[in-house]
């Protein structure tokens, strides 16, 4: 059984159709990245899986459980998906230290000690334990991307989704951010990443979800979507992303 399994999912904003009808499964051990032009969906997919977007129909079945059906207790179920936004999103005024053991205090309810530990445990992975006591102020975009990740996955997230975590980056912080997550790949950390980046969707997944204009028009890997493929739309997309590398 998938991990999670979406059907026919639709998000409608408006009188406009921005996801029109998606089907996907993800299973325990997996990391897909889904592609596509700006504008094809690809963020509000993301949004909608983890019901920060309410999808206007169909279904997200999520460990066994339609979450879009009502009386679903949605924090817990953001509680088992761990998040890693564009923008980083860390707390300005908190340490590396306590953005990270923030939420195993408030919503693990682990004791300070114990929080401590695992943060420290999970900054040692990514090389940034030596870092835990400053202020995202006085880190890189590549350090703070990687203190995200960390805050996410201290939480033993059943899935971690990653939204664009290059974009913001610049070519030597976007490498080492492509680093970490390609351990968590090997690690057999199961993933869903939305990407533009090429390089990274090669180093980071089993398989590429391609979409254009709210549906999923390809399932493939890397290297058969990247080069020659059969769909013009793919063709030229890819053809303009590598390029422009």
């Amino acid at each position: 059984m998938a991990l999670i399994e979406v059907r026919n999912l639709v998000k409608k904003f408006d009188d406009k159709d921005v996801l029109k009808g998606i089907n996907l499964e993800l299973h325990e051990g997996q990391s897909k990245v889904v592609m596509g032009a700006s504008g094809c969906g690809k963020s509000t997919l993301l949004r909608c899986l983890n019901l920060l977007i309410q999808p206007t129909s169909g279904e997200i079945i999520f460990k066994g459980e339609d979450i879009t059906r009502s009386g679903v207790d949605i924090r817990k179920v953001r509680e088992d998906i761990g998040f890693v936004f564009q923008h980083f999103a860390l707390y300005r005024h908190l340490t590396v230290e306590d953005n990270v053991t923030l939420g195993l205090r408030k919503l693990k309810k682990m004791k300070t000690k114990e929080a401590v530990e695992k943060a420290l445990y999970e900054l040692e992975r990514v090389d940034m334990v030596d870092h835990r006591d400053k202020y995202p102020a006085q880190l890189s975009g590549g350090q703070k991307q990687r203190v995200a990740i960390v805050r996410a996955l201290a939480m033993d997230p059943a899935v971690l989704f990653l939204d664009e975590p290059t974009s913001a980056l610049d070519p030597k912080m976007s490498r080492e951010v492509v680093t970490v997550i390609n351990k968590l790949f090997l690690d057999n950390i199961t993933m869903l990443c939305v990407t533009h980046d090429p390089f990274l969707a090669k180093y980071i997944s089993d398989s590429i979800v391609f979409m254009d204009e709210g549906i999923v028009v390809a399932e493939d890997i890397a290297e058969r979507l990247f080069y020659d493929h059969e769909d013009p739309r793919i063709r030229e997309f890819f053809m303009s992303v590598i390029d422009h590398r």
